[in-house]
């Protein structure tokens, strides 16, 4: 007896272990119940509000179009145009916007090509330069040449040499020297005749011989050139500050004519016929 009394005991204690353990466990099962609960009440909540919110946002988008469709209406009404009307005017609104896009580019390209004609002619125009540039080096050359083949021969004035011309192109040469003014002439006998600012006047002539008698007047002065010769350099000084003119005279064709020419200081003034 006293053996079973002695085993009651330990059984007891286990089966309050048990208990306890599974009431802890029933305690731990609740408490965590509630806070799931919790946590998908606050997830429930949040669904809803934004489900009303996701109903708030589609409801004002229903009005939002529902207004613009009204707003188009009205446009339409007030422009008497319908909705197909609306979307043709639109289509050619674009398809002028194309075109003009179109043109644009014809244009840059035309222009374009242009730039590249007017280069093309720029560089040709260089070359034609170039050209001149050579044509003008080679007359300067050609120029000096005939320069240097220029008589020179000595005035009659305190024996100054210089050059002369025995011809028509040779007196060209001197022309393009530049550096004196020049004036053809023919005279005939008893006639005065102005050349450049003075006047001369053939007084006798022997063509057999080239020899010929010339009255210059300058600056109310007469100064005689006495049987002179063909070519020779006849000198003078005149003006207001006095420079030096030269009369030659080229050919006796006649008893009567003789041709020549003046050469003047570029200092001096023009004739009056030039004036």
């Amino acid at each position: 007896m006293s053996g079973a009394n002695g085993e009651g005991p330990n059984y007891s204690g286990a089966l309050l272990g048990a208990i306890a353990l599974a009431v802890l466990a029933a305690l731990g099962g609740l408490i965590w119940s509630y806070t799931l609960s919790g946590r998908v009440a606050h997830q429930e909540t949040a669904l809803a509000e934004a489900n009303q919110q996701n109903a708030k946002l589609e409801a004002e988008l229903r009005e939002t179009n529902a207004r613009l469709r009204v707003a188009t209406d009205e446009l339409g009404k007030s422009l008497g145009l319908t909705q197909k009307q609306l979307d043709t005017r639109a289509d050619e609104i674009v398809r002028r916007q194309a075109a003009e896009a179109k043109r644009l580019e014809t244009a840059q390209q035309q222009t374009a090509q242009q730039v590249s004609a007017v280069s093309s002619d720029l560089s040709g125009v260089k070359t034609d330069v170039g050209g001149v540039k050579t044509d003008l080096t080679k007359t300067q050359g050609d120029l000096a040449t005939a320069v240097s083949q220029l008589q020179r021969m000595k005035g009659d004035v305190d024996s100054h040499s210089s050059l002369i011309a025995r011809n028509h192109d040779e007196l060209e040469v001197l022309k393009h020297k530049g550096d004196r003014n020049y004036y053809e002439f023919t005279l005939t006998k008893g006639q005065k005749k102005p050349v450049g600012t003075v006047s001369l006047e053939l007084k006798k002539a022997d063509q057999k011989k080239s020899r010929f008698t010339l009255a210059v007047y300058a600056d109310d002065k007469q100064y005689d050139k006495k049987d002179r010769n063909v070519n020779e350099p006849l000198q003078f000084y005149s003006g207001k500050d006095p420079g030096l003119f030269e009369i030659v005279i080229n050919s006796v064709s006649s008893k009567n004519q003789i041709s020549g020419y003046l050469s003047a200081p570029k200092t001096a003034p023009a004739p009056p016929s030039v004036q």
